[in-house]
């Protein structure tokens, strides 16, 4: 049984800036999972996967690197564009390839003390699959995937269908300043935040940019800042980032504010190079002091 276990996708990613244009893996799935590489290992992390033959290569290097993965077979992997503007949360997305869902049946043996469900597309993870879960860990979601349906290559912004009974069995909920408003009828975060704990959900998780984050817990607000990073290189996966931080820190025992603060640190330095976090707990800790 691990602490911490990650279900999602792995992907290819394209991504597009202003200045420059690259290809790389990426993912929920393999921010989270490298993000926890680079951390002290007090905290046990393993990585439940679905994949084409195409990336065969990415899964045996994960292996090579430490870490724990199960990896399921997929007709392919999920193949993203990510195009930023000059501002980088201004992103437009196109789907070139998709993965199989998951299943029930993938996660018979899987037990952690929290899953933290990666969904990129809105049909990743049926509410069966979630509520199986549930009855095996906490369940902690990043919204993003639910808020995101393919028509022909584009990606378009849709409505959270099951989201009531998900989030009836969702313990952490992380969305950014866009996706509250796609699923609340409020634009402040607090209110937000409110409705999101009164369907059930015990920490919400908001990240707001370069204005911070904000989380709600038993009816306490925690307002968390963003430290500015030397460079602005690559914001994808930053998100991810920020989620791997916050989990580390709860689960080795920090409090709602101290973990918030841990999870942004350590996105500010995944702001600063292209892939994955790659530096150490010591480097965040530099930045939080």
């Amino acid at each position: 049984m691990k602490d911490i276990c990650c279900i999602g996708h792995i992907t290819r990613d394209k991504i597009i800036t202003p200045e420059n244009e690259f290809y790389q893996a990426g993912g929920t799935a393999l921010y989270m999972a490298y993000g926890f590489a680079n951390l002290p290992h007090d905290v046990s992390f393993g990585l439940i996967t679905k994949t084409g033959t195409e990336s065969a290569d990415v899964i045996s290097k994960m292996r090579a690197d430490g870490i724990d993965v199960v990896n399921f077979d997929s007709r392919s992997t999920v193949y993203f564009e990510n195009k930023y503007g000059v501002n980088s949360n201004n992103r437009s997305q196109r789907v070139l390839a998709k993965a199989d869902p998951f299943t029930i049946d993938e996660f018979a043996n899987a037990n952690a003390g929290i899953f933290h469900l990666g969904t990129l597309l809105s049909d990743d993870f049926s509410p069966e699959c979630i509520e199986h879960l549930a009855q095996r860990g906490r369940i902690s979601i990043d919204v993003q995937g639910y808020l995101r349906e393919v028509r022909g290559e584009r990606v378009v912004s849709t409505k959270w269908a099951d989201m009531h009974r998900v989030l009836a069995v969702t313990s952490i909920l992380k969305l950014n300043e866009k996706e509250k408003e796609a699923i609340s009828n409020f634009t402040d975060p607090r209110d937000v935040a409110r409705e999101l704990a009164a369907l059930g959900v015990e920490e919400v998780v908001l990240t707001l940019g370069s204005e911070g984050s904000l989380i709600y817990a038993h009816r306490e607000f925690y307002d968390i800042p963003a430290y500015k990073p030397a460079k602005l290189v690559d914001a994808t996966g930053c998100g991810d980032t920020y989620s791997t931080g916050y989990l580390y820190a709860r689960m080795r025992g920090a409090g709602y504010a101290e973990a918030g603060r841990f999870a942004a640190a350590m996105c500010t330095l995944k702001l600063e190079h292209c892939g994955p976090f790659d530096r150490t707990v010591d480097d965040i800790n530099a930045i939080l002091a």
